[in-house]
């Protein structure tokens, strides 16, 4: 029992001389000076590390191997366009690998064939216009001393050209990018060779590869992976072939003017024209159409002009009336979505994002359409763009209106004095 005092109030005994209270824990359970890091936060800090170092490293791989990246996607779409091709042949008893070598000779024979004469031509306009180019100049200067009342001479020009600093300098840069495009040609034949290898392998080993990615996947997988591919495939040779058509018209409407004109190499210049119209999209038409410019200009100026009114007319024939045709069955995607899609290739792979872009969303769209389930569209005015507000009536009808009910109004009237010469008979 405590002891306490007189007032009955138990006593307190004080703590001995010499020692310290003990202190109560700290707030909020935050350990003391001496408390221990928790086993967890080592590896946490591990783990972080680790991952920012990972993240780190792939990011520097993926830069360093973007351009190999790139050219096995241009090779797995250039698969995709002749696997039509090489399958027709192999169903006929010829060995894929042998069907995939004769497709890709055709391709060399043609582009060899087509840079060759194309070549030609460039070489044979260069030589013409430089043959040609003092007798431009003669008539230059005619023009410019008849019209501004000057006596200048062709030696003088010729003279000044040739010691001015301009000349100097252009030539001193030129000779210092021989070198940069001498590399940039062994760089570009290397990256064609390496898109032709993979392009070949994916072509002449297809059924292989499609079994080797089917085999680490569940069956219903498997489906849904051989039925993308197949996509991929109709979508990407109907893109080639609704092209090619485009590009035959074109051609063909381009030589026709051509050689109308009296334009020299009008057949060369008119699958010039097919080829880059088509393959090149959005600008490729006024790209292409600027060498048969050029050409015509040296022969007459005014061939010129009437070269650009016709690539203008066409392209506008080729939007609105040949493309969404042949390419309604083909590759079935919205002008907008198309051009769309384009910009965004453009965007993310340069000119390359441009050619398999259209494909690409095409396949995307026709996989995504056979999974988006569909309802019956309601019969409602505003599906067809109609409004449900009924239309205030014209000035004639509402004259109309007035002239029926007027005979009602005096009728009515008519019925309600008879009444009352009644009422007042009555009474």
């Amino acid at each position: 029992m405590a002891p306490t005092d007189d007032s009955g109030q138990s006593t307190r005994h004080a703590p001995a001389t010499g020692t310290t209270p003990p202190e109560g824990a700290p707030a909020g359970g935050a350990a003391g000076p001496g408390a221990r890091m928790p086993r967890w936060l080592p590896r946490a800090m591990v783990l972080a590390l680790a991952l920012v170092a990972a993240f780190q490293f792939g990011s520097w791989a993926f830069h360093q191997l973007i351009g190999l990246l790139i050219n096995v996607l241009i090779a797995f779409f250039l698969a995709l366009a002749i696997e039509p091709a090489v399958s027709r042949m192999a169903e006929r008893g010829m060995r894929r690998g042998l069907a995939t070598f004769l497709v890709f000779l055709a391709l060399a024979v043609f582009t060899a064939g087509f840079v060759t004469l194309l070549g030609s031509m460039l070489a044979g306009q260069i030589i013409k216009m430089v043959e040609g180019f003092p007798d431009y100049l003669d008539s230059v200067i005619n023009w410019v001393n008849a019209t501004f009342h000057t006596h200048v001479r062709r030696v003088d020009v010729q003279e000044g050209l040739l010691h001015s600093e301009w000349l100097r300098k252009y030539a001193q840069s030129s000779a210092a990018g021989v070198l940069d495009v001498s590399t940039q040609v062994l760089g570009g034949l290397f990256r064609l060779l390496t898109v032709g290898l993979f392009s070949f392998y994916f072509a002449a080993d297809g059924p292989r590869l499609r079994r080797a990615l089917c085999s680490v996947l569940p069956p219903a997988r498997q489906t849904e992976v051989l039925r993308a591919l197949e996509l991929a495939v109709d979508k990407t040779g109907g893109y080639l072939y609704s092209r090619g058509l485009m590009a035959l018209v074109s051609g063909i409407a381009h030589y026709v003017l051509l050689e109308a004109l009296g334009v020299p190499y009008a057949p060369v210049l008119g699958v010039w024209v097919g080829l880059v119209s088509q393959f090149i999209p959005t600008i490729g038409t006024y790209l292409a159409g600027a060498l048969p410019m050029l050409i015509a200009f040296t022969v007459d100026p005014w061939y010129a002009v009437w070269v650009l009114v016709f690539v203008v007319v066409y392209q506008q024939f080729e939007n609105y009336m040949l493309q969404p045709k042949l390419t309604a069955k083909t590759v079935d995607i919205h002008p907008a979505v198309a051009f769309g899609s384009v910009i965004a290739g453009t965007a993310l792979l340069g000119a390359v994002g441009a050619l398999i872009a259209i494909p690409a969303v095409a396949t995307l769209q026709a996989f995504l359409g056979a999974y988006v389930k569909r309802y019956a569209v309601t019969d409602d005015p505003r599906v067809h763009g109609h409004r449900t507000r009924p239309a205030a009536p014209g000035l004639f009808a509402r004259a109309r209106q007035t002239w029926v009910r007027r005979p009602e109004t005096e009728t009515a009237a008519a019925g309600t004095g008879a009444v009352a010469e009644q009422s007042g008979s009555a009474e």
